[in-house]
């Protein structure tokens, strides 16, 4: 899912007080919170009501008992409480992401040197000691560049390169052409080509929940395993 940094900044506030009211909030309590007009700020939840990460609903105002005019408030979706985690989680460990990016692209490198198929069990083995979706999404960039290693006679990782895309669309590429290579394979290990899917299609679930800074350091550091794959082995 992709924010701006002016849909974050309405999204936090609305969370925060959401949680400080324990209920929904008018629009123009967010406006006046954040110093902007009270249309802004409705346009803007309106949006984040179409990104799914928030939700609205008309209650009548504190005044009325009876019938009369309802107003519209809105209030933070699970969606909208899972994203700002992520968010959180990623600054919070981007200290350690050139430790992180270090260790993955030495494993890589490693890996090149066994059997093939013997690297990417041992890649997948390392899948369940990530603890946050940009460290699981690294690691299964390797897994994916390796198991596309396994198909070194139909040279399939020159693919990548050529393609010259980089952000969502490249990363979206590799996980195809890693599909494809597990489904090349599937005859000869089920056990490995079934979890291999599966985390595939964890990784591309994870790819749409991402910011767009999360996708620019993933793309990056495609790139440097791409030249860590191009290695002599």
């Amino acid at each position: 899912m992709k924010l701006t940094p002016r849909q974050q900044t309405f999204l936090d506030n609305l969370f925060e007080l959401y949680s400080e009211l324990k209920g929904p909030v008018h629009y123009s309590v967010l406006a006046n919170k954040l110093g902007v007009n009270k249309f802004s700020a409705y346009d803007m939840l309106k949006v984040l009501e179409e990104k799914g990460v928030a939700a609205s609903s008309y209650v009548l105002s504190d005044n009325q008992t009876g019938p009369g005019r309802s107003q519209v408030v809105f209030y933070p979706t699970n969606k909208a409480a899972q994203f700002l985690t992520q968010l959180r989680d990623e600054v919070r460990n981007s200290g350690d992401w050139q430790g992180v990016k270090r260790r993955i692209l030495h494993q890589l490198a490693e890996a090149r040197k066994t059997n093939p198929a013997d690297a990417l069990r041992e890649a997948l083995s390392n899948l369940p000691d990530t603890k946050t979706p940009l460290n699981y999404c690294a690691q299964m960039i390797s897994v994916q560049l390796l198991n596309i290693d396994r198909l070194r006679s139909q040279n399939l990782l020159p693919l990548l390169d050529n393609l010259s895309v980089k952000g969502q669309v490249g990363l979206g590429t590799l996980a195809g052409l890693s599909l494809a290579s597990a489904l090349t394979h599937q005859a000869d290990d089920t056990s490995l080509t079934e979890k291999l899917l599966a985390h595939t299609r964890r990784f591309q679930n994870q790819l749409v929940e991402m910011s767009d800074e999360s996708i620019s350091k993933l793309s990056l550091f495609l790139n440097d395993a791409m030249i860590t794959m191009q290695q002599p082995a």
